[in-house]
């Protein structure tokens, strides 16, 4: 097996699959570290465990994912072309002035990630969904002492901070930070981010990734975090949650289950608080838009 093979584990009932990134010599021989191709997760394992995923189980596990994705954008749009039919209709109108129909403006996104290929698919589907987002590559343990600058730089209405993270092995106590690999750091970025903007409303934060302390995150001033059951969360995950609140109207608070509605994950993977949402209507349209 090599670097770059997509491979199961056996002990798990092959239900991950997962992307060969390394391979490190140990005393118990070459440990395989993995990264789930989907789901936001790190292992490692020893050889004998793995098992190559055959093109056709590859195929079938995309179809699935791809499948509950596709539904998610789908509602999504619908739901939103329902309730923003005042200001598209209308410019189909020939009797209508076209500088008589409001337009909007939803919230915009900073996302800092831990891992280059997940940020590129949340990018890919923040832009299908007509949310402007911008993304920086920076590892878990450096989060904190760039976010305040690149917020500063970028003055998003929204933050997500995420990348990889897990629960040690046979660790037993949810709450302490000390049994996971990477939830200290999301705490901290969170904290660092509330000292500088301790409003919930002026500035909307997602933290976490998958089996994240959940509570803890949310403790530091976070709005929304993963992973009240300590389940894995699907890569994309967030970007679902940043929708819901770039296009709900600033005047209403949005429901966490209206939040929770379209992610891959749902309640099980992630939680949080009322938050007001982000769009902002405006009046006139531009003559030259």
């Amino acid at each position: 097996m090599q670097i770059g093979d997509i491979v199961a584990r056996k002990s798990y009932n092959k239900d991950i699959a997962f992307k060969i990134l390394d391979l490190q010599e140990t005393e118990k021989g070459i440990i395989y570290v993995l990264k789930g191709v989907n789901l936001r997760i790190l292992a490692d394992s020893l050889i004998e465990d793995l098992e190559f995923v055959s093109k056709d189980d590859i195929g079938d596990i995309d179809k699935v994912f791809n499948r509950k994705i596709n539904t998610s954008i789908n509602k999504v749009l619908v739901s939103r072309l329902n309730v923003n039919k005042k200001y598209r209709a209308p410019l189909f109108d020939k009797n209508i002035n076209h500088r008589e129909v409001p337009f909007g403006r939803p919230g915009r996104v900073l996302q800092i990630d831990a891992d280059s290929e997940y940020m590129n698919a949340c990018l890919k589907v923040y832009k299908q969904l007509s949310i402007e987002a911008i993304g920086y590559v920076i590892a878990e343990k450096d989060q904190s002492s760039s976010v305040v600058d690149l917020i500063k730089k970028v003055r998003p209405d929204i933050v997500v901070i995420t990348g990889h993270d897990g629960m040690i092995k046979r660790a037993n106590n949810y709450l302490d930070l000390a049994n996971y690999k990477n939830s200290k750091y999301f705490v901290d970025t969170v904290a660092k981010i509330r000292t500088y903007q301790p409003n919930y409303d002026d500035l909307v934060i997602f933290a976490g990734a998958c089996q994240s302390c959940y509570e803890a995150i949310l403790d530091a001033g976070a709005n929304f975090a993963s992973s009240p059951n300590r389940v894995l969360i699907h890569c994309l995950d967030p970007v679902f949650v940043c929708e819901k609140i770039a296009y709900t109207n600033f005047e209403k608070i949005v429901p966490i289950q209206d939040v929770l509605e379209n992610t891959i994950t749902g309640l099980k993977g992630i939680g949080g608080l009322q938050t007001r949402g982000k769009y902002r209507e405006g009046f006139p349209r531009s003559q030259y838009a």
